[in-house]
């Protein structure tokens, strides 16, 4: 499967990691549906296909993975990375702000897997690739919110995966570091600020004004270097990882998250690591 052209499908394509991973899959040859909420600037190509789809919405995504599939044939690698950061403490986010995160960064990645599997189990097999985040294995103020929906992406891809194993299925979380994209920028929202806790965003990001000042991205893996890693991952046929992290700063962050959730275990005198 992996030494020849795929179709992918890659939501959320219209800039940042969505964008770079268009521009890879088409340079290694692939087919590419991309899907966008709105205006875009992808390029002209005849291996891609440009679709309008709010993720949210989970007749509109059964509809265009339909589509996509009668269009190309086939969709042997889904990625779902339709998604954004919201700043605030849990105490000042709205109904509107929690439903909004969830609805696109929880329930957008399921509607289109559920869309996806059968169409992969009866071509005998696919990939669906999850854009996750290393918050998804510990978390930190000001972004509980975010972190809890890509919590829950995770929660459902990992019972996922064991479930479709059997149909020629492979599910990946990707898990990045700080990534050199807009992230902390445009694709970032903010909840209505408290001023009690104004200080604690002076300590974590250097301002209590929300949002925060506009300026230039800097630091972190590269987009084009994100997407070579996805592509290197699904190309694979060796590498069966569930979590695959991406970005240098990526493992030390996991790790201290991993270390915090041992450290209170331990605290457990039944609770034994052989």
């Amino acid at each position: 499967m992996s030494s020849s052209p795929q179709t992918w499908m890659i939501t959320g394509a219209g800039r940042g990691l969505g964008r770079a991973l268009v521009e890879a899959a088409l340079d290694a040859g692939h087919t590419v549906v991309a899907t966008v909420r709105g205006e875009h600037a992808l390029p002209d190509h005849d291996r891609l296909t440009v679709m309008t789809l709010d993720v949210r919405d989970r007749v509109a995504a059964h509809d265009t993975v339909r589509r996509a599939a009668e269009w190309r044939g086939r969709i042997d690698v889904l990625v779902n990375n339709a998604g954004y950061g919201l700043i605030g403490a849990v105490e000042e986010a709205s109904e509107e702000d929690v439903r909004a995160i969830m609805d696109t960064n929880l329930l957008g990645p399921l509607w289109l897997s559920q869309a996806v599997i059968p169409i992969m189990r009866q071509q005998g097999g696919g990939h669906i690739v999850q854009i996750s985040t290393v918050g998804a294995v510990g978390t930190m103020p000001m972004l509980g919110l975010y972190n809890s929906s890509k919590w829950g992406l995770e929660a459902f891809s990992e019972a996922m995966a064991a479930e479709v194993r059997r149909f020629g299925i492979r599910v990946s979380l990707i898990e990045p570091g700080a990534l050199d994209t807009a992230w902390a920028g445009t694709s970032m929202r903010f909840s209505a600020p408290s001023e009690v806790y104004d200080e604690q965003r002076t300590e974590l990001f250097g301002t209590a004004e929300v949002p925060w000042p506009a300026g230039e991205s800097g630091g972190g893996t590269t987009p084009a270097d994100a997407a070579a890693a996805v592509l290197e991952h699904v190309a694979s046929e060796d590498d069966r990882r569930l979590r695959v992290l991406v970005g240098d700063d990526a493992p030390a962050q996991v790790a201290a998250a991993l270390d915090l959730r041992r450290h209170d275990y331990e605290h457990d005198p039944r609770f034994v690591v052989g």
